[in-house]
């Protein structure tokens, strides 16, 4: 079925560099990481051409930030932050192709080189300016350390180059009261030389790019809030700082001076997919050059402006790289009805997690998956998660699954029993099964990850009432042994099927059931109605339970832990 509508393709997936000043939390991966995660599965399970790139951002003003707060120089803090997130994202199970970091050479040289092409080509403005320097600190403010009233809605808080309130592009000297994040204090101007990205002159571009032809496949929440900056007009922006910190400006006018953050990162993409393909033995320039190649971003939409104007901008200025295909940001997640904030501590932490729920990475997968914020900010409880793992994982799919596999190890000793002429009713449960893997398909081809897993879920559902209807246990009791195996018979195919399709959603129960059933990995390109999973006769192994509950117990200790 999906082999006539899909021929292998090739796919560049990103999320969103991590910024090496603080551990992960789960904001954090509903965000960027799990919803890539998904989607690269479904695409290496549908037999595509997969590279999954990510790495650290390791510079910026944050990083020299916490380096005095905790008295380390810039290069202790990235060393240990990029540890902490590489773990976690590994523990967690985020199937990265390549995981880099912004502080390898590899990347300094394709920055560096990005910068000096772009340069040579003359797209960039020199420009004296006023900015805004800290006069406690004795430096020049980045944008996102100056904060104060935004001009076009008051919000308090805005940050020198956005509003995260009303989406508003701002510079520095538009906020009214700014003051200095690193001390509190009231900035002055100071004059400054910069190379500036005159984004005004891609107006057209990004306009016909993004606003028509991204019109109909862009998530509302992103094109709303790309249209509102374009419709504000384009100001050119600087793509350098003064800073101590960063990957130095490869100019002879450059000393003191290193390229902005959010011109180094994005080319982070492309240099952690070259030190993948040197790895792998691949061409790189495929996955960035080739416009066969699909180019996939995720973020949380903080990030929106940075990867749907910025730089896009930069590789149509660069020239010969390909643009995303998407950029499906999602929204903010929220905890317990707050803001996460790091802070106060007001976060669920990863590693913590993973030390408190050993093995349940699947549960929090499933819970951040199914209430993902895809166009509006949502919220994550504890009870919520509670809920869901109790009452979806374990009583619906966990419970089909285990019973199916009890009662084939009761009545036929683990054995598949062989079917005969299936029923009509036994058919069209199937038909209806096999069309799940296309409906999953259709929904994450467009993004829609909470509409896929609850497909997934729909379908042990169906499992659950076919049992619950046929009743085998009771024909078993009553002699009818040829009725008892076509139902067992469906019942197993259905698993198998379950087995496959978790794949993207729950890898580590897709694993357990799948070695239970004892087979591999199958492409969903395989899958159909006349090519059967589970062959006749075929052993399955002792079960056991692929969920466990989560005590009351558990949750209010976590609740406690938070609010203190």
């Amino acid at each position: 079925w999906y082999r006539k509508v899909e021929t292998k393709k090739r796919y560049t997936i990103t999320s969103a560099l991590p910024y090496t000043n603080g551990r992960l939390h789960i904001g954090h991966l509903a965000g960027a990481y799990i919803p890539a995660d998904i989607y690269a599965r479904f695409k290496r399970i549908t037999d595509n051409d997969v590279a999954y790139i990510c790495g650290s951002d390791e510079h910026g003003v944050a990083i020299s930030i916490r380096a005095k707060k905790e008295n380390k120089t810039p290069k202790e803090i990235i060393d240990k932050y990029h540890n902490l997130i590489k773990k976690s994202f590994k523990d967690f199970g985020i199937s990265f192709d390549n995981y880099s970091r912004t502080s390898s050479k590899i990347h300094h040289k394709t920055a560096s080189e990005f910068f000096k092409f772009l340069d040579n080509k003359n797209c960039f403005e020199i420009k004296k300016s006023k900015q805004l320097f800290d006069p406690i600190e004795k430096q020049f403010l980045a944008d996102r350390f100056v904060e104060g009233e935004c001009p076009h809605c008051g919000f308090k808080h805005a940050y020198g180059d956005q509003c995260e309130n009303c989406g508003s592009s701002l510079s520095p000297e538009q906020l009214i009261n700014p003051i200095s994040k690193i001390s509190g204090a009231k900035p002055i101007e100071k004059e400054t030389t910069h190379w500036y990205l005159p984004l005004g002159k891609y107006d057209d571009f990004i306009k016909e790019w993004f606003l028509n032809d991204k019109k109909d496949s862009a998530k509302s929440n992103v094109y709303g809030q790309v249209k509102s900056w374009i419709d504000q007009g384009l100001e050119s922006r600087a793509i350098t700082r003064d800073l101590d910190w960063g990957i130095p400006v490869p100019h002879k006018d450059g000393n003191g001076k290193v390229l902005y953050v959010w011109f180094d990162a994005p080319i982070g993409y492309i240099s952690s997919t070259k030190e993948w393909a040197k790895n792998e033995n691949k061409d790189w320039e495929l996955y960035w050059k080739d416009k066969n190649t699909k180019l996939i971003h995720f973020i949380g939409k903080d990030n929106i402006v940075f990867h749907c104007i910025i730089f896009p901008i930069i590789l149509k200025a660069h020239g010969g790289y390909i643009l995303p295909e998407n950029i499906p940001a999602n929204e903010f997640l929220n905890l317990e009805g707050e803001k996460f904030s790091t802070s106060k501590n007001w976060a669920i932490w990863i590693d913590e997690f993973l030390n408190d729920f050993p093995g349940m990475q699947d549960s929090l997968r499933y819970t951040l998956t199914v209430n993902a914020p895809e166009t509006k900010d949502n919220d994550f409880t504890w009870k919520d998660f509670q809920a869901r793992n109790n009452n979806e994982l374990v009583a619906i799919f966990g419970n089909f699954i285990n019973r199916v596999f009890v009662l084939t190890h009761k009545y036929y000793d683990g054995f598949v029993p062989e079917s005969g002429d299936l029923d009509t009713v036994d058919i069209e449960i199937l038909k209806r099964a096999y069309k799940m893997p296309i409906l999953i398909s259709e929904a994450l081809d467009n993004y829609k990850f909470r509409q896929a897993i609850n497909l997934l879920i729909d379908l042990s559902r169906l499992g659950n009432k076919y049992l619950a209807e046929e009743e085998p246990w009771k024909l078993y009791k009553l002699g009818n042994i040829e009725r008892v195996k076509k139902i067992m018979y469906v019942s197993l195919q259905l698993c198998g099927l379950l087995s496959l399709l978790s794949e993207p959603f729950l890898p580590n129960a897709s694993k357990k059931i799948r070695d239970i059933l004892n087979i591999n990995e199958i492409k969903w390109t395989d899958l159909s109605f006349d090519n059967p999973i589970l062959e006749q006769n075929k052993t399955i192994n002792k079960p056991y339970l692929i969920f466990r509950k989560i005590e009351d117990n558990e949750i209010q200790n976590q609740i406690k832990k938070l609010k203190s």
